[in-house]
């Protein structure tokens, strides 16, 4: 991963650091030589798309990348972590169901697989910085299937994290640069090529950071769900764990005109290692449309593979992954549409409890300010 940028307007002056580091592939495929770099600089100050372009470029090349950063990139975890309930709290068996007290043991498992309590509650803070492929796969609509005609962009990002509810995510990929961020009031999301917006309903932690990055807040989330069964996942016989979303929180996500059915998530936890292996969710959006009431439901599936554990200052964390992404359209006077998507990262440095990480750091964007205020 390339940190610097050499100086272009001085000579002797000092490198340039940048925000986000830029894989190995991204900077080799820029030129060669000294163009490299001033062709990466060219490339990091548009930041976005060539908004003067023709229509259909912008269609073609914007649209789909578009995709992959809204729905791939930086999708939100269907469930808030709670920050006042202690993760350590006792099982509780008496207490509850016999599925329920499982899924309690085996988070208890998970617990001491990924460093024990005593580690993982020391972790006030995190900083991830890893490298993503993202690719479209064909697509169909209504009985045609269209090839992708691009295959897969490479890209860099960062991931600062303070708590479940305060974290700020940061990615370069194809001449695009994206962030999104949540200071424990609200949850937003900006890019170059679009004005950012704030998500509905309470902020909720960022997926990503549940890939296998943040142990602790995974043991918290799961804390309330329910063993529904065994699956063997790549030969790892593993235990289920199911979480629903709450329905207070489906209605404050929703609006007037689209209402979210349901959001679930799955754990699949090994009953060898205790460590999470893989992580899934399904959301279905039902969206009203047509002046006779007619409903387009929108679902999208998504289904992470975490692996290469390993420890960092005690706590053991996934350092690569891949996550399978599909979206399916249909509905009353709608046409079928199925796309499948997927990503492939590598954390390269992972870090806990930063000096100097103030809540400041996760402040939301000027204009989203000026949003909320017209609102």
């Amino acid at each position: 991963m390339r940190k610097l940028c050499p100086n272009f307007d001085r000579e002797d002056g000092l490198d340039t650091v940048l925000e986000v580091p830029i894989p190995e592939e991204m900077f080799a495929s820029a030129g060669t030589g000294a163009a490299r770099w001033r062709n990466m600089r060219t490339w990091l100050e548009a930041q976005a798309f060539d908004k003067a372009a023709a229509p259909a470029q912008l269609s073609s090349r914007t649209g789909e990348l578009q995709l992959l950063l809204n729905v791939v990139s930086s999708p939100l975890i269907p469930c808030s972590v709670p920050l006042d309930r202690p993760f350590t709290r006792s099982i509780g068996i008496r207490d509850c169901s016999i599925q329920a007290s499982t899924a309690k043991y085996i988070i208890q498992q998970y617990i001491a697989a990924t460093g024990g309590q005593t580690a993982l509650a020391s972790v006030s803070s995190m900083y991830a910085l890893g490298k993503l492929k993202m690719s479209a796969s064909e697509f169909h609509v209504g009985n045609q299937t269209v090839a992708a005609k691009r295959k897969g962009e490479i890209g860099g990002y960062v991931l600062w994290q303070k708590n479940p509810g305060v974290w700020y995510f940061e990615l370069i990929m194809a001449g695009c640069k994206m962030s999104a961020g949540s200071d424990g009031k609200v949850a937003w999301r900006q890019s170059a090529s679009e004005q950012s917006h704030a998500s509905r309903g309470p902020p909720r932690p960022l997926r990503r950071s549940l890939q296998g990055l943040d142990p602790r807040s995974t043991a918290t989330l799961f804390s309330d769900a329910v063993c529904i069964g065994e699956k063997v996942i790549d030969g790892e016989e593993c235990f289920i764990l199911k979480l629903e979303s709450n329905p207070d929180t489906l209605r404050a996500r929703s609006a007037a005109t689209f209402d979210i059915i349901h959001h679930t998530i799955w754990g699949y936890f090994s009953q060898r290692t205790g460590l999470l292996v893989q992580l899934a969710d399904t959301h279905l959006l039902r969206m009203k449309a047509g002046r006779r009431g007619e409903s387009i439901f929108w679902e999208t599936s998504m289904e992470s593979v975490i692996r290469d554990y390993r420890y960092v200052n005690g706590v053991k964390i996934a350092h690569a992954g891949r996550t399978m992404v599909t979206l399916f359209r249909y509905g009353e006077g709608s046409v079928n549409h199925k796309r499948k998507m997927e990503e492939t990262w590598t954390i390269e440095e992972v870090d806990f409890n930063l000096w100097g990480l103030s809540t400041e750091c996760f402040l939301p964007p000027a204009d989203l300010k000026e949003e909320e205020g017209g609102d």
